[in-house]
């Protein structure tokens, strides 16, 4: 996930619980998205972000037995190492931590030991700058008929953008299909809906359980849900990311 800094003061309402457009868009099942046999393919920018994004979808494809390739491209390191703001005690204490990741996908009934599981290690905030890495991390894994997720390419993130930016070509190149994933896009003020492709939005419903398991799922990543602001570092995951994970549905874009 993205730093909380960038949602600091926005008090005003926010996309994702007051944009009239959100009830009007067209349901679609977990069968449509990922037909019978195909594989999913799930982008992931940042730990946790594969929770925010589509923990649900997740969820849904496990019940399916479907099968799903994960794919962390990065894994919570920032980049340059020895900021003196970013000490390793703070990394220890503030940054993802790989455990976490596996106890989130535990939290959401997926068995790591069973899933395709595949890390970048690529560092965080710095993604534009390895477009041309990237992309040959990503393509060396898909393969033609896959459903890719990835993150929204204008969900105004650097990470999330490129990630998506290079997943959809990648995905283009060997002939597999692309959906994205809006995340931070939804806390944009409501004057911004506009900027949103809602004819490309679909809807994916979650039953009480799935929602629960997905806000279980995300409390792993406990290292994001706490800050130092005495020192300027915020929670990575505020409060209303949280409150958004208990919406009982998620959002494509096809």
């Amino acid at each position: 996930m993205k730093p909380a800094s960038r949602l600091q003061g926005r008090l005003h309402p926010q996309i994702w619980n007051s944009s009239p457009q959100l009830a009007d868009i067209p349901i679609i099942s977990t069968q449509t998205l990922v037909p019978p046999g195909a594989r999913a393919v799930i982008l992931s920018p940042h730990p946790g972000d594969e929770i925010g994004a589509c923990g649900g979808l997740l969820q849904l494809l496990a019940n399916l037995d479907q099968p799903v390739l994960l794919i962390s491209v990065t894994d919570g390191s920032i980049n340059p190492p020895g900021s003196p703001l970013w000490t390793d005690e703070r990394q220890r204490n503030f940054r993802p931590h790989p455990q976490e990741s596996v106890d989130a996908l535990h939290r959401l009934g997926l068995p790591t030991n069973g899933l395709q599981w595949v890390r970048g290690g690529f560092p965080e905030k710095t993604l534009a700058d390895h477009e041309t890495e990237l992309a040959a991390f990503i393509a060396r894994y898909l393969r033609p008929g896959d459903i890719v997720f990835s993150t929204w390419r204008k969900d105004g993130d650097s990470d999330h953008e490129t990630v998506g930016h290079v997943g959809a070509q990648a995905a283009e190149h060997v002939g597999a299909l692309f959906h994205e994933l809006p995340v931070w896009a939804w806390h944009w003020p409501v004057r911004e809906q506009n900027k949103i492709p809602w004819h490309r939005a679909r809807k994916l419903r979650l039953d009480v359980w799935t929602t629960a398991r997905k806000r279980h799922a995300m409390h792993a990543y406990a290292s994001q849900l706490n800050g130092e602001p005495a020192n300027g570092i915020a929670p990575l995951v505020p409060r209303v990311i949280l409150d958004r994970m208990g919406m009982p549905y998620e959002i494509v874009f096809i």
